[in-house]
């Protein structure tokens, strides 16, 4: 089901229509390093990046009072987000525009993975090192951790690493996801999958082994809300 408007959306709602500077300020608090971390998805340019998020609050501005409830104000911020960020990386060149199917990414070996109608085959090389004796709370909290977490993000594929943020960091319901990234539930299942599992792979070597992966460029930080959990 789509995400209704939360109570506290009408109030927010009222009073950013009415012009109250703190409620858009705390807005922007609340969701500029999140929409930041979506926006870097489309593109590897920081500035260009900078501008979509820009782009987006002036939307969000000028789409105030159009806005009809039909899911929370959060979800309608990100889904103006991705349409802004489709539009400028096109018009900047930043990226090749590109379908993605369900039967896999280029140059990715989707052997063993989740696939529609087959089910989990061969996930995993060996089974994963038991849990049991790690308490979450210190893992999660581990600043190591954490940046196993941040590499695994950088170096994921830009498809599957919306989709973990929103799903996962988020919590955007599905049938919004494929509302705003514009996929088909099969499609946000298998991508959602594999994002998970390349998370749960690095999280396990690190648990197993002490090794933590590289990403592409230097790690970024976590969205906001990640970082402060």
């Amino acid at each position: 089901m789509p995400e209704q408007q939360r109570p506290d959306d009408a109030d927010l709602l009222d009073r950013l229509r009415a012009g109250d500077e703190a409620a858009f300020v705390a807005l922007v608090r609340s969701l500029d390093g999140r929409l930041r971390a979506l926006a870097r998805t489309f593109t590897s340019s920081p500035a260009l990046a900078e501008d979509i998020v820009q782009e987006t609050w002036l939307a969000v501005v000028r789409g105030l009072r159009g806005f009809q409830g039909r899911s929370s104000l959060r979800t309608w911020i990100f889904g103006i987000l991705v349409r802004r960020a489709r539009t400028l990386a096109a018009r900047e060149a930043r990226r090749a525009a590109r379908e993605e199917a369900p039967s896999g990414e280029p140059g990715e070996d989707i052997a063993g993975e989740w696939v529609p109608g087959a089910g989990r085959v061969g996930l995993w090389e060996g089974r994963p090192a038991p849990w049991g004796a790690v308490d979450p709370a210190a893992l999660v909290q581990s600043r190591e951790a954490l940046h196993v977490i941040a590499n695994v993000l950088e170096a994921m594929p830009e498809s599957q690493r919306r989709v973990l943020i929103l799903r996962d960091m988020e919590d955007v319901p599905p049938e919004d996801i494929c509302n705003i990234l514009e996929v088909s539930g099969t499609n946000l299942r298998v991508l959602l999958h594999r994002a998970r599992a390349r998370v749960r792979r690095a999280l396990d070597a690190y648990l197993r082994d002490g090794e933590v992966p590289s990403s592409r460029g230097a790690p970024k930080p976590l969205p906001a809300a990640e970082e402060n959990a």
